[in-house]
């Protein structure tokens, strides 16, 4: 018995050692209303490579097609229809895998070293009954739509595989769904899983934190990317890496123990594969945690940040082609 309270005790200090940077978008009810800025910085994106170069008014194309609500059997057919012309525009082949009241979308493109695996790049397409859900999720959607058009003629060492899941808004029926098919797992080196990324506030105090966090916030401004994944697949988080270029900051959240002391980290799609033991991080805005457009009907277009939305898909890009270049997993020391 007193073994047992011995393991307890460690489990509760590595938790409040590196547990207190936790920040999940989904869950922690916002404090208050937060006024949409009149104002934002003018972020300028820049890649060393042009070919991997994201381009901001292509990406809210993709949100402004998919303004309307995702959520009955009728609406995510259409969304579907929408990724699939998407993705074959730029020479993927998407195939749909059904299961009990979805359907996954799922396409990949070999790498030309079948020995470094594949990394999966992926955001849900529905929403809740009552939101068109331009952030939540159509800015996922669109990053990996661009990452289909950049990439589509990249050769990497790595396969890159894209996937967007259906009923997530439902307890992440889709991704739950997807981590059930052992071929899926079959080689994965990592999964980067996007959900909501395209809204910043730049008014001191806009940004809420869950309470009783034991560090010093980074900031009270709504206006850094948050990357959340396991401690055990460091290398996943370091493929994020804060720029000298005019790109939002990113704040990494190291998570111990796969969630089991936050289950409040479990409530995205990068969850179903912490517990096939696959490492995944979640890329987020931090959602009703900065936005009050969080599951309501103004989750449209005109409330996206567009320069934050660009910036953050150039992070993501960055990340992806990072990962994808590495013809081995190797293990990180912890971030610092």
């Amino acid at each position: 018995m007193q073994k047992k309270w011995l393991w307890v005790l460690v489990g509760i200090i590595v938790f409040l050692s590196i547990g207190g940077f936790l920040q999940q978008p989904e869950i922690v009810p916002i404090v208050k209303k937060i006024p949409v800025p009149q104002s934002q910085p003018q972020l300028e994106t820049r890649n060393v490579n042009n070919t991997l170069l994201v381009n901001g008014d292509q990406l809210f194309a993709h949100v402004q097609k998919l303004n309307f609500r995702r959520y009955s059997k009728r609406e995510r057919s259409l969304t579907r229809t929408y990724i699939t012309n998407e993705l074959r525009k730029f020479g993927w082949q998407p195939k749909l895998e059904k299961f009990p009241n979805g359907v996954n979308i799922f396409t990949q493109k070999l790498g030309t070293d079948k020995t470094a695996g594949a990394i999966l790049v992926a955001a849900h397409y529905d929403t809740v009954p009552d939101s068109p859900g331009a952030d939540d999720n159509a800015t996922g959607i669109a990053v990996v739509l661009e990452i289909a058009r950049l990439f589509s003629s990249v050769p990497t060492p790595k396969t890159l595989q894209l996937a967007f899941f259906d009923q997530e808004e439902t307890g992440l029926l889709g991704s739950k769904a997807f981590v059930n098919q052992p071929t899926h797992l079959e080689n994965l080196q990592g999964v980067i899983i996007m959900d909501m990324l395209g809204y910043a506030c730049y008014i001191p105090g806009c940004q809420q934190y869950p309470a009783g966090l034991p560090v010093t916030p980074p900031s009270d401004k709504g206006d850094f990317l948050a990357v959340v994944g396991d401690l055990e697949n460091l290398q996943l988080l370091n493929a994020f890496q804060n720029s000298s270029e005019n790109l939002p900051k990113i704040l990494k959240v190291p998570i111990p123990f796969k969630g089991l002391l936050t289950p409040d980290t479990l409530r995205s799609d990068h969850a179903p594969f912490w517990y096939q033991g696959i490492g995944a991080v979640l890329v987020t805005d931090t959602a009703n945690l900065r936005s009050p457009h969080y599951h309501q009907p103004s989750d449209i277009p005109e409330n996206i940040q567009r320069d934050f939305f660009t910036g953050s898909s150039q992070i993501i890009v960055n990340a992806t082609s990072s990962l994808l270049a590495e013809k081995s997993v190797k293990k990180s020391p912890p971030a610092s």
